[in-house]
């Protein structure tokens, strides 16, 4: 399992890959396949729990679903990503939602989505040996703010932002930074300004990793956004399986007799 620290070691090496993951099973086969981080995102809310958006994600249910990742993990580094509302708040309650992802849950770091108001909610958490993950640009959390799933860090100041921003968490303790959905020469200027290493999700070649959600990965999704690939076709195969199955329940092929079992002692019942 890679740790922490060697993660933070991979910045400039070799390319960082990272997953969503939201059950055990799904764990499993990111974690045989080889991936370097599992992440529990709040993605979940689009993906797995029929949500329009992140924003109705609670503290429990990324928990319950840090567990079953954690369960189904044995080399990845898994990290439980903060739903909205759940840090920023109160330090405390921050704290108590953060340290229940690793204390109770089996996830080994968190990820926040960041700014301004995250730099010494990092510093105090990394403090206390909770590892931060820190998320900048496309912060879905704020979709209602910003008005929409747009690219940021478009112009010059607020390209400026992040760049500050991204040091700023550096130096709070950070040991990596997710840029998501901005151009792809900020991407490369912030990860030159950066020991620790950028993961990218719509953010060009330039970063020390990627992440995509498994659901666009495997082709289980609807709808891929443009940043994204599909590299397999799962939602077809489902699909498939499913209409031969209920052809076979209609058509009187399932069960058949060697998915059954005759009991001879029972013969005399009626």
């Amino acid at each position: 399992m890679p740790t922490v620290a060697e993660i933070r070691e991979m910045a400039g090496e070799e390319p960082i890959t990272m997953l969503t993951a939201y059950d055990a099973v799904t764990a499993e086969v990111v974690d045989e396949a080889g991936v370097d981080i599992t992440l529990v995102g709040d993605s979940m809310g689009n993906a797995v729990l029929g949500y329009d958006s992140t924003l109705p994600v609670t503290v429990d249910e990324v928990a319950s679903r840090t567990g079953a990742v954690a369960r189904g993990t044995e080399e990845a580094l898994v990290v439980a990503d903060m739903p909205f509302l759940s840090v920023g708040v109160d330090e405390a309650e921050s704290i108590e939602h953060c340290g229940r992802m690793l204390k109770e849950e089996g996830a080994q770091a968190v990820k926040i989505e960041s700014g301004p108001h995250t730099v010494e909610l990092t510093e105090r958490l990394v403090n206390l040996g909770i590892p931060v993950m820190a998320h900048l640009g496309l912060t879905p959390q704020s979709v209602n703010q910003v008005g929409g799933y747009t690219r940021q860090g478009t112009s010059e100041e607020a390209a400026r932002e992040i760049v500050d921003l991204a040091e700023r968490h550096e130096a709070a303790g950070a040991f990596s930074l997710v840029l998501e959905h901005v151009p792809a020469n900020l991407a490369e200027a912030v990860t030159e300004s950066l020991d620790i290493p950028t993961i990218g999700i719509g953010a060009g070649p330039d970063c020390d990793g990627q992440v995509l959600v498994i659901n666009d990965v495997v082709g289980l999704s609807d709808w891929v956004p443009p940043f994204a690939d599909e590299f397999g076709d799962v939602r077809s195969e489902m699909e498939a399986a499913v209409d031969e199955y209920l052809d076979a329940v209609e058509g009187g092929q399932f069960p058949a007799a060697e998915h059954s079992h005759h009991e001879d002692d029972l013969d005399e019942l009626y």
